[in-house]
């Protein structure tokens, strides 16, 4: 009698674990699916190719004064965190969240507001479109 129920305990653990295991590899098949959709339209969005995003934050300076999602030791806290940024209504509180607008913002954020914090860069338009996809992708 022992063997079986000692039997049936491990059905029971070997079905539980078979079951978390499923359930785990769902989730993070659709968080793939998810940040694949993401990358996708914002992609199509910005023109812009986020996987040079990371290299143009160090660039730039970027992570000095944000905390940006994604990027290891950006976490600057004179800017405001760019995490989920899709997700905000404005643009650094004065500008409607399009794509064409955080495009220009990057490139050129001291035209839109002469005493921000946030300097003129010198990035490039198109390096900005890289950077704005990257952004609306996280």
């Amino acid at each position: 009698m022992y063997n079986l129920l000692s039997s049936t305990r491990f059905k029971v653990a070997l079905l539980a674990c078979a079951l978390m295991t499923s359930a785990v590899s769902f989730v993070a098949a659709n968080r793939m699916r998810e940040t694949h959709t993401h990358s996708g339209i914002a992609q199509t969005l910005t023109e812009g190719d986020a996987s040079r995003a990371p290299a143009l934050f160090r660039k730039y300076g970027c992570s000095g004064c944000h905390n940006i999602a994604g990027i290891p030791g950006a976490d600057g806290q004179t800017g405001s965190p760019l995490s989920q940024f899709s997700k905000r209504i404005y643009i650094a509180g004065i500008l409607e969240n399009k794509s064409e607008n955080l495009i220009d913002w990057i490139a050129s954020p001291q035209s839109y507001s002469p005493q921000i914090a946030m300097p003129n860069t010198g990035i490039t338009r198109e390096e900005a479109k890289d950077v704005a996809a990257y952004l609306y992708s996280h």
